[in-house]
């Protein structure tokens, strides 16, 4: 089913082929053992020309975990990269080396432009302000552990929704599920882009509302996925010292919402989520992290025909 395949967009997937590696994941979950030589003798090549914790090491756990081998860079300054090699030649080089290849970059569409190229299967890890869609697998994954589903609910995504490059993937994915509404919290200066509005929300009639006041809608909301303002997307300090404490979620918001709204973040965590809320039954985000692991596990191993895909 996936075998070969690219994953450079979160539509690049069916819902079908999305929901077989859920259920993957699933299994996963319940016995990671039975999955231990899914990926024997396998190379996974990790090439980050941005910082990243959580997504190049649960790609690296994932990839150990199903018997595979990983190699590649955590900083662009310990590659070629730093002696000005383009892209199209550092992609191909490592295809040489490697059987599929995870790749971060802070231009968008640069994913795009190394699937062009390799002759293994890319997975993007994050192009710019773009996409980032095993976040999106892992962040639907997530909602349909907890609650049984994707769809029939209210999505609320706070904080940095301009750059936010899991939002943008989220929002996109969200859009093929039934009963989906949405709700847009932000300054007016990082509001959600008018592309994805038009392209994306109202071409398929996906009903949303904008707001600055998280107060006034976390009521009906089912999931509040909050992010923090990323600094590294700002041009101007100044700008970014203004906006960055915009939304903090402590107890005392989370107690006039649902008994069962989850709260999720992509992290890491500034301090947009106060550290009281961890113990909130609700707060689901380090949860979200480890489903991270099991769904990238269940990518890997049916990108590369470790399993029956």
């Amino acid at each position: 089913m996936l075998e070969g395949r690219h994953y450079v967009e979160p539509l690049n997937f069916t819902t079908e082929e999305m929901e077989y590696l859920f259920a993957l994941a699933g299994e996963i979950e319940k016995d990671p053992l039975l999955f231990r030589d899914a990926c024997r003798g396998k190379v996974l090549a990790t090439l980050f020309f941005e910082p990243s914790t959580r997504t190049r090491l649960s790609f690296e756990a994932a990839m150990l975990r199903i018997g595979g081998n990983v190699l590649g860079f955590a900083e662009p300054g310990s590659s070629s990269a730093a002696k000005g090699e383009s892209l199209v030649d550092t992609i191909r080089t490592v295809a040489c080396y490697s059987d599929i290849i995870v790749m971060r970059n802070p231009k968008e569409g640069a994913a795009l432009l190394a699937s062009r190229y390799s002759d293994v299967p890319i997975i993007n890890a994050g192009d710019g302000g773009h996409h980032h869609p095993t976040q999106t697998l892992t962040d639907l994954l997530t909602i349909r552990q907890i609650r049984g589903k994707i769809g029939n609910i209210k999505v609320g995504f706070c904080g940095d929704l301009k750059f936010g490059r899991t939002v943008h993937s989220l929002v996109e994915a969200l859009t093929r599920y039934e009963g989906i509404s949405m709700v847009f919290i932000s300054p007016v200066e990082l509001n959600i882009p008018g592309y994805i509005k038009t392209g994306k929300l109202d071409s398929n009639r996906i009903s949303y509302e904008e707001t600055d006041s998280l107060e006034k809608v976390i009521a009906d909301l089912d999931v509040l996925y909050m992010t923090r303002v990323q600094r590294e997307r700002f041009f101007n300090e100044e700008d970014y010292i203004r906006l960055k404490d915009s939304y903090i979620l402590n107890t005392e918001k989370m107690s006039g919402a649902k008994k069962d709204m989850m709260v999720l973040h992509p992290l890491p965590r500034v301090n947009e989520i106060d550290i009281e809320v961890d113990e909130d039954e609700r707060a689901l985000y380090f949860k979200q992290a480890k489903y991270g692991m099991y769904v990238r596990m269940a990518l890997l191993s049916s990108i590369m025909g470790g399993v029956n895909a």
